[in-house]
């Protein structure tokens, strides 16, 4: 009778790369930490952290035994000569046994319930996290997110700054098609789509820098539709919120219009005549661009192709695709066209 030939051993480079692999991650995993809840950056990101934390808990406690005893029934009861074990072939029911197979899942399960109800009430989005919270509204493009600080009449792409320790409170909307807005480190990803308005409450407890990103496909751009985050000490934050002022490109209809056309960072600022790279900040020009964004998709009748980012005609740039997409928006009081033409002339 012929045996079954061996199996092959393993390769000793196959080992050292398994190895490799895993200390690289270990290595790596503080940096890509810094862009996730694990390691939090704000109230709400260390809450769903504490949240994550007691569900893992609870889900070991049916899979840890599992995972011990397998080994050591596969041990005990393995085939020998002599084992001095009963053969009980007609054997088919433990009481015990039953009780802790169905009695312990249904315990998780409940558990789980209820950690989840608790966590859904404390980390509700739409619950302010503190007093005087910094309003900015955000606005998602193809392939882009655009932040709009109404109050201090400036916006930005590419990078989203917040002063530490003040509460955020945040408008979300779309003006093409949906998305998801994500900052990992800092609250959970909620949906945004043309029309509809979400909110997103959140807080940096320290000066930091994070990523955030839409987590929802929408085209070709997609993988570009990230951007930074910046915790600032406040008098950081208002040094940025006057250069934006005093040096951003003004913010009207027409420039929102480009906006609004498909593009990554890199091509909007060729598309609005800026050199260099990384983030582009404005100068507000417009009263309200998050409620007239809003407005154009609840008027009661279709917004029509030619208006509609992402559309063939729009992106063709057709007759009638050049009307501004802010449209029915009014300037900022004071006359802000004015003012910023005799800053930025030249």
């Amino acid at each position: 009778m012929s045996r079954a030939p061996a199996e092959p051993p393993i390769p000793a480079g196959a080992v050292l790369a398994l190895a490799g692999l895993a200390a690289g991650v270990l290595i790596a995993g503080p940096a890509l930490a810094s862009e996730s809840f694990l390691s939090p950056l704000g109230e709400i990101a260390a809450r769903q952290r504490h949240h994550f934390t007691i569900a893992t808990l609870i889900i070991l406690l049916p899979i840890l035994p599992v995972l011990v005893l397998t080994p050591v029934i596969m041990w005990r009861y393995r085939r020998r000569q002599s084992s001095g074990r009963v053969y009980s072939p007609d054997w088919e029911f433990n009481r015990w046994l039953e009780m802790a197979m169905w009695g312990v899942p249904i315990l998780v399960v409940i558990a789980l319930a209820w950690a989840l109800i608790v966590a859904t009430q404390r980390l509700n989005p739409y619950d302010p996290v503190g007093p005087d919270p910094l309003r900015i509204d955000v606005i998602g493009l193809d392939w882009k997110w655009l932040f709009v600080y109404p109050d201090e009449e400036v916006a930005s792409v590419g990078e989203f700054v917040v002063p530490a320790g003040r509460p955020i409170a945040l408008r979300i909307t779309t003006d093409t098609v949906m998305q998801s807005f994500f900052i990992p480190a800092l609250a959970g990803q909620i949906y945004a789509m043309p029309g509809m308005r979400t909110e997103l409450n959140l807080i940096a407890d320290e000066p930091g820098e994070t990523r955030g990103q839409n987590s929802q496909y929408s085209g070709d751009g997609f993988p570009h539709q990230r951007f930074t985050v910046r915790a600032l000490p406040q008098e950081g934050f208002d040094a940025w919120v006057e250069a934006a002022k005093t040096a951003g490109t003004p913010l009207g209809e027409a420039t929102y219009t480009t906006l609004s056309r498909p593009s990554i960072l890199t091509d909007l600022r060729t598309d609005l005549g800026l050199s260099g790279a990384g983030p582009i900040h404005f100068a507000l020009e417009i009263g309200d661009l998050f409620d007239c964004v809003m407005a154009r998709y609840h008027r009661g009748t279709p917004v029509t192709p030619d208006i509609q980012p992402g559309s063939p005609a729009f992106r063709a740039g057709e007759p009638g695709a050049s009307a501004p997409q802010a449209e029915h928006c009014i300037p900022h009081p004071g006359t802000h066209a004015s003012h910023h033409a005799g800053k930025h002339d030249g």
